[in-house]
């Protein structure tokens, strides 16, 4: 069983930075494939971005060049680091790990309880 808890949420500026943390634990092998997806108001969830088994990343079109995700496995932590930041980032974002491909589309992938990023104009 997989356990995700994420952090670094929070109220912010137009243009500013935020670093999201997804603390893993419980048991992941080589094969779990993550990523970070979100929820606007009224909105469906949507990806942000997945990363593979092997690091390699995907982004949406909307914060391509301005979001980064990153693991840190000595750690056991998804980042997404997010700038330039802009009104319509404004949503509870979350994070998902996967035994499959993509991420965050079977029954069976675990998410975290989200964290809320709200960005001012």
């Amino acid at each position: 069983q997989v356990q995700l808890v994420e952090s670094g949420g929070g109220a912010v500026q137009a243009g500013d930075s935020l670093r999201l943390s997804c603390a893993i634990s419980g048991n992941t092998d080589s094969r779990t494939t993550m990523g970070w997806f979100r929820q606007a108001p009224g909105k469906e969830r949507e990806a942000v971005g997945i990363m593979d088994v092997d690091g390699r990343t995907v982004y949406s079109d909307s914060v391509k060049g301005r979001f980064t995700i990153s693991k840190d496995n000595a750690q056991n932590t998804l980042y997404l680091q997010m700038n330039n930041l802009k009104p319509e980032d404004t949503a509870m974002y979350y994070c998902v790990a996967s035994g499959g491909w993509p991420p965050g589309y079977s029954p069976l992938d675990t998410w975290g309880q989200g964290t809320l990023v709200t960005v001012s104009s």
